[in-house]
C-alpha cells in the first residue's frame, strides 16, 4: 500500500509486538500507530483511555483468541496512542504546542489520510472514546461505527475536574509516583481485582501498574489537561447518525456518564450493553463480556466471524447464545439493549 499526505509522513517503522509501528509527523508533532493486521481490509481505529496505549488498553481483548478471530477476520487494526503514550516515548518539551480535544480528533483525520483510509470503524474507551466521539461528530463520512466503553461525553464535573487538577499537579512534580498510579488504577479497574489487604493484585492490575511506571508523566499531563478542559458533547449526539455500542459498566466511576450519553443518542442507531461486576476497562478486566454484542454489532454491517473457528465452549458458540440475540433488531436492523453479567 502507497500511503501520501501533503500534511503527514513516515518518520520510522519499527515491530510492537507482532503489528507495525508508524511514527507519522502530524501538525500535533509525531503520533504513534500500530498496525495489524491486511492493510486491504476495512480499518478499525482504536484510541485508549489516559495514560494508555494499545498494549496496556486493548490486549486483553484483541489477544483473546475468539476477539482476534471475529476482528482481525474483519479488519485491518490501527491502534493510535495519544501524543506521547506509546511504548519508549520521550517527554514532550513544556514549551510545544499544549493541543485541545479537537486537536486530537484533527489528528486522527490526518491519520487516516496519511494512510489513504476513507470511512474506518472505531474502539475507544473513556477518554478516548471521547476523541472518537468528537471525531465523528466533526467528520462524521469518516466514520462507520462507533464501539464505546465507559464513554465521557459531557464536560467534567467539579468533582472530576478537582481530582484531574491534583492528579495533574501530582504528575507534573512528582512523575508517575504511588498516588497518581493508584488514582489511575481505580479510575480503570474495578475494586475485587484492584485487591485488598487481604487480597492481592490481579495479574491484569499489576501488569498495568509496571505499564503505568514507563509513562512519561509530562505526556499524561498534557492529555489529561486537555480531558480536563473538555467541552459538552450532548446537544450534537442526537444529530450522530452512525451505528453506534455503547458499553456501560456497573463499576466504573464514569457510569452516570454513560447513561447519560446513551440517553441523548437517536436509539434507532445506538445499542446498550450493561457489563455488571467489571470496571471502566472491559477490555482487560472482562474482554469476554464484549464478545457477542460486538459480534452482533457486526452482523448489521454484513461482517461475521470466520466458520470452524471457535470451539463449542466458546462464549460465541450459537449454544450460548441468549435467544433475545437472535431477534431481527439486534442483527442491525434496530439494535436493542443487551443486558450481559459475568461473574467473577
Amino acid at each position: 500500500m502507497e500511503f501520501s499526505s501533503d500534511s503527514v509522513s513516515i518518520d520510522m517503522e519499527t515491530i510492537s509486538l507482532g503489528g507495525k509501528e508508524y511514527l507519522v509527523k502530524t501538525r500535533l508533532g509525531m503520533v504513534s500507530i500500530v498496525v495489524f493486521g491486511d492493510q486491504d481490509k476495512p480499518a478499525l481505529v482504536t484510541y485508549p483511555d489516559l495514560a494508555l496505549n494499545h498494549i496496556s488498553c486493548f490486549q486483553g481483548l484483541f489477544f483473546s483468541p475468539e476477539a482476534s478471530s471475529l476482528l482481525l477476520h474483519n479488519f485491518c487494526i490501527y491502534h493510535i496512542s495519544p501524543p506521547g503514550h506509546e511504548l519508549g516515548a520521550a517527554p514532550i518539551v513544556s514549551d510545544d504546542f499544549s493541543p485541545s480535544v479537537d486537536d486530537l480528533a484533527d489528528q486522527i483525520v490526518e491519520v487516516l489520510n496519511f494512510f489513504g483510509l476513507g470511512a474506518v470503524m472505531c474502539m475507544g474507551v473513556t477518554a478516548g472514546a471521547y476523541i472518537l466521539t468528537l471525531f465523528a461528530m466533526k467528520y462524521r463520512q469518516r466514520v462507520l461505527g462507533l464501539i464505546l466503553v465507559s464513554p465521557l461525553c459531557r464536560a467534567p464535573s467539579w468533582t472530576e475536574w478537582l481530582l484531574n487538577k491534583v492528579m495533574s499537579n501530582f504528575l507534573y512534580f512528582y512523575g508517575m509516583c504511588g498516588l497518581a498510579k493508584e488514582l489511575l488504577l481505580k479510575r480503570y479497574f474495578s475494586k475485587e481485582v484492584r485487591g485488598s489487604v487481604l487480597v492481592p493484585e490481579s495479574d491484569i492490575v499489576q501488569a498495568c501498574r509496571r505499564l503505568l511506571d514507563e509513562r512519561q508523566s509530562i505526556n499524561v499531563c498534557r492529555f489529561l489537561d486537555a480531558m480536563n478542559e473538555r467541552p459538552d458533547l450532548s446537544e450534537g449526539l442526537r444529530k450522530l447518525y452512525c451505528r453506534s455500542l455503547i458499553f456501560v459498566v456497573e463499576n466504573s466511576p464514569f457510569h452516570s456518564e454513560a447513561l447519560h450519553m446513551t440517553s441523548k443518542l437517536d436509539r434507532r442507531y445506538s445499542a446498550l450493553v450493561e457489563v455488571q461486576a467489571c470496571g471502566s476497562m472491559v477490555t482487560e478486566e472482562q474482554p469476554h463480556a464484549m464478545l457477542i454484542p460486538i459480534e452482533y454489532f457486526l452482523m448489521g454491517y454484513g461482517l461475521y466471524r470466520p466458520t470452524l473457528s471457535i470451539s463449542p465452549r466458546s462464549p460465541l458458540s450459537p449454544s450460548c447464545i441468549s435467544p433475545e440475540l437472535l431477534s431481527p433488531e439486534s442483527m442491525g436492523l434496530k439494535l436493542k439493549p443487551i443486558r450481559t453479567r459475568i461473574s467473577l
